[in-house]
């Protein structure tokens, strides 16, 4: 794996003006941010050596190079679920890429079902812990010690100075801001009631299926994680009504200039 992680980081390194720090991976519905990027590079994912391919509806499949406030940011318009038929080392090859590019921070965004009593349709999310219910992981194998330790602590995988700025940067523009506890499954299919029943006696306070390979790999890889969800539909007994993807993508995109700035701002703060 080594080596075709440099193979990618090696073909796109050539491509950037400078340095960048903070990596960003965009969810279902939310690829609008990089309207908020002053965009140098984009590259498509079919011409990364070794990248897999996006294959769901509102993921533009393209990396973004450019700046963001006052830093250099690399997005991904778009990313790569377990359900694609990917395994879980392809899902988050690109966060091993922007590592070997040099990025300390990762930013994560998704498109969530909300299972807390007190959350609507639309609710912003940080994430400050999440449930991993992935039938593997990405760390399953030989363990290579140039990509991280054998054992990863994730007692504090998400970074919780972030979490507390993005509360302050939330406050001080009237948005309303929850955190909780993400759980992570395969899908592709929507959770049944009980299903959600289940996760929430677990201590879930929202569902999707991506995100936590993610988050485990940039633990693994030494890299600040935050993370933010959009509750785009609610598992919530009695308020369970019949979802598409369709939906999902609409009430996200709707709230994205939310998350859009809040997401600034602390690209701004780091």
């Amino acid at each position: 794996m080594l080596e075709q992680i440099r193979q990618a980081s090696s073909y796109l390194q050539h491509k950037f003006s400078a340095p960048v720090q903070t990596g960003i991976i965009l969810g279902s519905g939310l690829g609008n941010l990089v309207s908020e990027i002053d965009v140098e590079v984009t590259i498509p994912y079919e011409e990364i050596p070794n990248f897999p391919l996006s294959t769901v509806a509102g993921h533009k499949g393209q990396l973004i190079y450019g700046t963001l406030g006052n830093q250099k940011v690399l997005a991904m318009q778009g990313r790569f679920h377990y359900y694609e038929g990917y395994d879980l080392k392809q899902v988050t090859f690109p966060v091993r890429v922007m590592k070997e590019l040099g990025i300390k921070n990762l930013i994560i965004s998704n498109a969530a079902g909300g299972m807390n009593e007190n959350f609507e349709i639309g609710e912003l999310m940080v994430i400050r812990d999440h449930i991993n219910l992935f039938p593997e992981s990405p760390l399953h194998g030989q363990n290579n010690p140039a990509l991280g330790v054998r054992f990863p602590d994730m007692s504090a995988a998400y970074h919780q100075s972030w979490i507390e700025k993005a509360f302050e940067i939330a406050n001080a523009n009237n948005i309303k801001l929850s955190k909780g506890v993400y759980v992570g499954l395969s899908g592709p299919c929507l959770e049944t009631p009980a299903e959600y029943k289940m996760l929430k006696i677990l201590g879930g306070d929202a569902v999707g299926m991506s995100t936590v390979p993610e988050v485990i790999v940039a633990v693994h890889a030494g890299l600040k994680v935050f993370a933010i969800s959009i509750i785009t539909d609610l598992g919530v007994e009695g308020r369970i009504v019949k979802v598409t993807h369709e939906d999902v993508v609409r009430v996200a995109a709707a709230q994205e200039p939310k998350m859009t700035l809040i997401i600034k701002e602390l690209v701004n703060s780091i």
